[in-house]
């Protein structure tokens, strides 16, 4: 960019009148560059909803004894995501129900390549009404980015129950589709879309 030399006196209006055009254009130019490769160095902000469908492992019972869909809700701070949940931990309605929770969901990339990353969600909430209403969460994924707005992931993790007098824990695999809401022609869509293709 160009710089003023040491001690010498910013142009005048009439002298910058004066000023050649080629020399005008280079340091407007230059500002302008300089102003938009600062905007684009800064991470991608936006919110994001996902709809998890997961079945759990390794357990006995049918489909709908295993099967868990939730729903995700947060905001997305670059490699960063932190979300607020909410499902079932199966999909029968017979007697007590002791299997609707609400989880907050802190998720980070920890590896990225173009559209794909691999990411890790440590999540904590609470089960109403069960005798083991504490729970925690840990997973991985890996996600493919569609376009800037929809993205599938794989996901594999564990949920952990503890109770007053007893705890256990259950595995899950499971299939997630989330949709951005990122504008069109929107700086933060730029950014997606550019942290996309800057590996390929």
């Amino acid at each position: 960019m160009a710089q003023n030399t040491v001690g010498a006196k910013p142009a005048t209006a009439h002298e910058a009148q004066q000023m050649p055009a080629s020399k005008k254009n280079t340091m407007q130019k230059d500002t302008v560059i300089e102003k938009d490769t600062t905007k684009e160095n800064k991470e991608p902000q936006y919110y994001y909803l996902s709809l998890n469908t997961d079945v759990a492992v390794n357990a006995r019972g049918g489909f709908g004894k295993r099967f868990e869909p939730a729903l995700e809700f947060g905001r997305t701070f670059g490699i960063f995501d932190i979300g607020l949940a909410t499902g079932r931990f199966n999909c029968l309605f017979n007697g007590r129900d002791t299997v609707r929770y609400v989880e907050f969901r802190p998720t980070i990339n920890i590896f990225s390549k173009g559209r794909f990353a691999e990411a890790l969600c440590l999540g904590g909430g609470y089960v109403f009404g069960a005798k083991q209403g504490m729970m925690t969460e840990i997973c991985n994924s890996i996600n493919f980015n569609i376009t800037e707005i929809w993205a599938v992931a794989v996901t594999q993790g564990y949920y952990y129950y503890d109770g007053t007098n007893n705890s256990r824990s259950a595995q899950y695999m499971g299939f997630a589709v989330t949709y951005n809401f990122l504008r069109k022609h929107s700086t933060n869509i730029n950014r997606k879309k550019k942290a996309l293709v800057s590996d390929n």
